[in-house]
């Protein structure tokens, strides 16, 4: 079953661009995996907004997963760590 996903990200403090250039690598990935991203926006990340928000489209549980599982993302662990201080990820209903 087909699901659609919203993920909010937030930079570690100096780190915005990183965040953004990481986003970049990583979402390249996702049409390999039955997803499709649907929108990204920026805010400017102050006070306790999120930097970046991301809507995902997945065919399934398991295209996600296979996504989340892909060993190149999986290698850039250590450049998520230093950009990323923070990733909220929720199903949505899209209209």
């Amino acid at each position: 079953m087909a699901m659609s996903l919203c993920c909010l990200l937030w930079a570690r403090p100096g780190q915005e661009e990183g965040l953004i250039a990481y986003e970049d690598r990583v979402l390249a990935l996702v049409a390999e995996h039955g997803g499709r991203v649907l929108q990204r926006a920026r805010t400017d990340g102050s006070g306790e907004q999120p930097l970046e928000i991301q809507l995902f489209r997945f065919d399934s549980q398991d295209a996600l997963d296979g996504y989340l599982g892909d060993p190149r993302r999986l290698a850039l662990a250590d450049e998520r760590d230093r950009v990323v201080a923070r990733t909220e990820l929720m199903n949505v209903t899209l209209d």
